[in-house]
């Protein structure tokens, strides 16, 4: 994954290179016997290096999993009637055919193309887009409850919000937290965080930076001991691993292969797709009058 300036089509985790041990320079690091650095601290400078990449790869992911996610819903709000049109369209066209020939196998075709139509949905689907592990989706509860929707305006947030969403996920990340409580408070914040972000919610986003600006601030106390804080790395690595999955998943899918058709503007993009579904639709309508004269 890349850091937050490169496209985030692509993620690479930053690798924050080999830790060589030597004399205390401008790192910082403190000096042992000799001038070498003692081996706690070289260990516990690779660890805030490898937390400082997790994150910025953890930022690199969700960008790209809200702008898969916002184009897939606008994908369906803007595109979905003109599908359900042209699949009515080839319907009609076939049956037309059909009533015209009097052929068995133009009648199953017509047949075929009539069920595509309004196919009967499966659990699954009817329930796509409306809740994951944690429940219902705020835009599924508000319709539930005949609240208000707020859908995303667009599928990838203002170059603000962006800013200020990485600024509030590389301050508050809970990765950050060395006690359980505050980790809590991480999480619950960053994930009020990440609901403003894929709304594109500027001003809240704001709001939230504020608020984490007069709240407490968490001392970092970095492990001392080696054995901690080579569980710390092996965390990392395992957490690393499985963002590295969920970010294959996202380009491999239909959607993340269409945004990476047009990384710089896949707004654009959905507005060229409704181009040529007008277009087509034109012409099956002009087939079906021609057909129907």
């Amino acid at each position: 994954m890349t850091t937050p300036e490169a496209e985030p089509t692509q993620p690479q985790t930053p690798d924050p290179g080999p830790v060589t041990a030597g004399r205390e320079g401008p790192d910082g690091a403190a000096a042992g016997p000799g001038g070498a650095a003692r081996p706690e601290d070289r260990l516990e400078k690779a660890v805030r290096a490898a937390e400082q990449a997790l994150i910025e790869y953890e930022i690199a992911v969700e960008t790209f999993r809200v702008e898969v996610e916002n184009f897939s819903r606008l994908h369906h709000q803007k595109l979905g009637p003109m599908y359900a049109r042209l699949d009515e369209l080839d319907a009609e066209i076939a049956e037309a055919l059909a009533a015209r020939s009097g052929d068995p196998e133009d009648r199953r075709k017509a047949d075929e193309a009539r069920a595509r139509v309004m196919p009967m949905p499966g659990v699954e689907e009817l329930f796509h887009g409306w809740m994951d592990g944690d429940g219902l989706y705020p835009e599924a509860a508000a319709m539930l409850t005949d609240q208000s929707v707020r859908p995303p305006q667009r599928v990838r947030p203002s170059d603000e919000a962006r800013k200020l969403y990485r600024e509030l996920v590389r301050k508050s990340h809970p990765d950050l937290a060395q006690e359980d409580q505050e980790r809590e408070r991480r999480e619950e914040f960053i994930t009020r965080v990440n609901a403003a972000y894929a709304r594109g919610d500027e001003p809240l986003l704001r709001e939230l930076s504020e608020e984490w600006a007069a709240g407490p601030v968490a001392e970092q106390q970095w492990p001392s001991k080696s054995e901690e804080l080579y569980a710390r790395l092996e965390w990392l690595s395992q957490r690393k691993e499985l963002l590295t999955v969920i970010a294959r998943e996202l380009e491999e899918g239909a959607i993340g292969a269409m945004l990476r058709m047009a990384p710089d503007d896949p707004d654009q993009l959905l507005d060229e797709i409704a181009e040529q579904l007008l277009a087509q639709v034109t012409e099956r309508e002009a087939e079906l009058a021609r057909l129907s004269s």
